[in-house]
């Protein structure tokens, strides 16, 4: 697997960020939007996928997105709380 066959989409009337392997559905990020901030509620990636690094390369994409979107985050899924525990560089999103 190469990164040119990885790609995250946001998918927003479905409430969703979803990962793509070589155009196939390999993992999402549910949230909802709420008084300017993103609750992300549920990630999953396909079981024949997992411990690939596409949970944090999907996770990263989101909360770029949520960032550029000027939202802040409140990470109700453990899989995105972990993640930002992780990466210092996104606490400052995280909704106080």
């Amino acid at each position: 697997m190469t990164t040119d066959e990885i790609e995250v989409r946001h998918v927003p009337e479905r409430h969703r960020f979803e990962i793509l392997v070589g155009g196939e559905r390999a993992g999402l990020s549910t949230y909802r939007d709420a008084a300017g901030r993103r609750v992300f509620i549920h990630t999953e990636i396909d079981s024949a996928r997992e411990g690939q690094g596409l949970g944090g390369k999907l996770i990263r994409a989101a909360l770029d997105a949520t960032r550029a979107q000027g939202l802040t985050v409140e990470p109700q899924c453990p899989f995105v709380k972990s993640f930002i525990d992780r990466h210092p560089d996104y606490a400052d999103l995280v909704a106080a």
